[in-house]
């Protein structure tokens, strides 16, 4: 199937590995032009050598001015953003004892900053009467405290109202928050046992996806096929899910 996206600039944050790091690939495989941005250029480069030419952003996501300075840099190396991945995040497990700064972190890491690039690289997707936003968000059903949940509960609201702002413009905006995907983060925090079991047990196709699952859903969310759907919060977790929307 022709995507229709040979030749779009796309934006892609926390691209050094994982689902980043496959949806820079995925897009690029469709002739998508990539800017990537992380915090660790040697990840970075290495997927230069593997996909061909990248505007490359090496910055921290939590620095004072990241968004823009993101924003900028993006746009002065392609030329425009009609698609962003907001993908940079990172789960934050609080206690009842978490102080205001570690929560001020967490939002700032996994909200602030999508806002803040999202809103610097609307006007001009709106000035073409097209664009993309796609935010790789988290699940609705936490176990405990966790600063990332509560930001990605933000995430999906504000995105929610953007879409219906912005659709006028030709400009959608839309959610995925994966399930249980093999990752670097995702092999530190279960032990190989706790992944056998909860493949055979909570998740009905029996396996955990790999970070490809996530971007060939953000490439057909990318595409004018997509044209129509927005505002919405679509899964990619094998089921794993328990709530019937």
């Amino acid at each position: 199937m022709d995507l229709g996206i040979a030749g779009k600039c796309a934006l892609v944050t926390g691209a050094s590995m994982g689902i980043g790091r496959a949806s820079a690939v995925a897009l690029a495989k469709e002739g998508v032009k990539l800017a990537v941005a992380a915090r660790r250029r040697n990840l970075l480069e290495a997927l230069q050598k593997e996909i061909g030419p990248l505007v490359i952003i090496e910055q921290d996501f939590l620095a004072e001015g990241a968004a823009e300075r993101i924003a900028e840099a993006a746009l002065k190396g392609l030329g425009r953003v009609d698609i962003l991945v907001n993908n940079a995040g990172g789960s934050r497990r609080f206690t009842l004892e978490s102080n205001d700064a570690q929560w001020d972190e967490a939002i700032t890491l996994n909200f602030t900053r999508q806002r803040q690039l999202a809103h610097r690289l609307l006007p001009q997707m709106m000035a073409r009467k097209w664009g993309r936003i796609i935010n790789i968000t988290g699940k609705s059903e936490p176990e405990g405290l966790n600063g990332a949940f509560a930001a990605k509960a933000a995430m999906h609201s504000w995105s929610k109202g953007l879409s219906r702002e912005v659709g006028k413009h030709g400009i959608t905006v839309n959610c995925v928050p994966p399930g249980r995907i093999d990752s670097e983060q995702i092999r530190r925090n279960y032990s190989p046992e706790f992944r056998k079991k909860e493949s055979e047990h909570d998740i009905p196709v029996g396996e955990y996806g790999q970070p490809s699952d996530i971007a060939n859903l953000v490439c057909f969310l990318a595409s004018p096929l997509a044209r129509y759907i927005t505002g919405t919060v679509i899964p990619v977790d094998g089921g794993l899910r328990r709530y019937q929307f």
